[in-house]
């Protein structure tokens, strides 16, 4: 398990680094206004639908009916088009009506800054249909214990757009968001290109192959699975949708606020989503086919002490960051952005933003991980509805904070919604297997671990704050 889990975090690791490259330089190139804000708005729209219909609810539940169904080739093959076909309809739908799809994730915009940002939409919707396609490979990589393909292929995307902001150098900002527009669409040909070639090392094709040979003869043996992963599906796109109905809500709130807040919820998300993919996410992914394999099999004791296993790693390595991230937030900032466009005020902004995220890296990252059991046991329904409750919360909360505290208000409802989802997902889990969990000595370890970090952070704060 851990060696899927490293693998997953190298990968990460190394995409994420070239990302930090790549913020670093969008930063200095566009800073916090108006023409950074419209990127990170056509960039979030294919983010949002892939989300929700990809890497979201397509993987959680694919893995599992894949595993289950006796016809992996003509099922998985079906299930590809349809989707396929949707998302290109949606795809041209975009780009007939750029400018309606841009008013409904930034409302606050008005007519002018509309207009420009629609063309830059209508480009970087064309990533969806080709991260679809990748994330349908991924899937079938994973199922068969092959995860480095995927976790090193964001590197591509990052490549591609730091390869887009070299080649804009000394253009207009418009001009660069074009060139960053376009980079966003060859990232995505290069990681569908990356899955294709890993497919095909390692003998997969003949599923492929098999499913398209097949699919009009069989395609009547496989309506009961079908059927079952329409029912799964359709709970598990609104479970996903929730986060992402979210990050919309963040942006179109952040839209009415002053000029920058949406790329400080975007500069101050990407720092917490480090700790958060680096480690939750990596874990999540590399543990969700063992258990839903051990599931099948009805071997729950198994299922059980992976995910033992899989808790306390997290608890150390996210409460550590959580401590870091919140007492060295300005420093943080100030040294990955701090430089071109991006001034100490937007420093002070960011770092407040990503005080507010951090809060919530624990209960995120330990949510993403109980979550995979509901998965597993195809309880799509009762996560959506843990998802729902949690969103409730999060709209309720960052309309109450929003006035009070700004863009951080936004920040602070999400790490509460952050929060319920948790607790409530530990409710339909079982309180007391939670327990069962808890109680070891590695409880003392925690909290005994993270009061001595703590204080070596603080001092190394005061430390290296002469000199930064």
């Amino acid at each position: 398990m851990f060696r899927s889990i490293f693998t997953n975090s190298f990968g990460i690791l190394f995409s994420r680094i070239l990302g930090f490259i790549r913020d670093l330089l969008t930063a200095s190139a566009l800073g916090a206004n108006i023409y950074s804000d419209i990127f990170f708005i056509a960039f979030k729209l294919p983010n949002l639908f892939r989300r929700i219909f990809a890497e979201g609810a397509f993987t959680q539940v694919f893995i599992p009916a894949f595993a289950r169904t006796r016809h992996k080739s003509v099922f998985s093959i079906h299930i590809f088009l349809v989707f396929l076909s949707i998302i290109l309809l949606i795809t041209m739908l975009v780009n007939l009506l750029p400018e309606l799809f841009t008013k409904a994730i930034a409302v606050g915009f008005d007519e002018k800054t509309i207009e420009i940002a629609s063309p830059f939409v209508a480009i970087n919707f064309w990533y969806l249909p080709l991260i679809f396609s990748m994330t349908f490979l991924s899937g079938i990589l994973q199922y068969k214990n092959h995860f480095a393909t995927t976790a090193f292929s964001t590197a591509l995307l990052n490549i591609s757009l730091i390869t887009a902001l070299l080649l804009s150098k000394d253009k207009t900002h418009m001009e660069i968001v074009y060139y960053l527009s376009f980079g966003v669409v060859a990232g995505g040909i290069l990681q569908l290109i990356a899955h294709i070639i890993a497919i095909k090392n390692l003998h997969l094709m003949k599923i492929l192959y098999g499913g398209i040979k097949y699919l009009n003869v069989k395609k009547d043996i496989i309506k009961e699975d079908t059927k079952k992963f329409r029912e799964n599906f359709f709970p598990a796109m609104w479970g996903n949708s929730t986060a992402q109905v979210s990050a919309f809500l963040d942006t179109f709130l952040a839209s009415f606020l002053a000029t920058g807040s949406i790329s400080y919820l975007y500069y101050a998300n990407r720092i917490f989503q480090l700790p958060l993919a680096l480690f939750a996410i990596a874990t999540s992914i590399a543990l969700f086919p063992k258990i839903a394999r051990y599931l099948k099999n009805n071997d729950e004791i198994k299922a059980k002490q992976n995910l033992h296993k899989a808790f306390w790693f997290l608890a150390y390595i996210l409460s550590a960051s959580t401590l870091g991230g919140i007492i060295l937030s300005e420093e943080i900032t100030k040294l990955l952005f701090e430089r071109g466009a991006f001034d100490a005020q937007d420093t002070i902004n960011t770092s407040l933003v990503l005080k507010m995220y951090m809060v919530g890296l624990l209960p995120f990252g330990i949510q993403k991980l109980f979550v995979l059991w509901l998965y597993a046991k195809e309880m799509q329904k009762k996560a959506a509805k843990i998802a729902t409750i949690s969103l409730i919360v999060y709209i309720v909360l960052a309309l109450a904070l929003i006035k009070p505290f700004g863009v951080a208000g936004l920040a602070l409802a999400s790490t509460a919604g952050g929060m319920v989802s948790l607790f409530f997902t530990i409710k339909v889990f079982g309180v007391q297997n939670f327990f069962d969990i808890l109680r070891s000595k590695n409880i003392l370890y925690l909290f005994g671990g993270s009061l001595f970090f703590a204080t070596i952070l603080i001092y190394f704060k005061e430390f290296i704050s002469v000199y930064i």
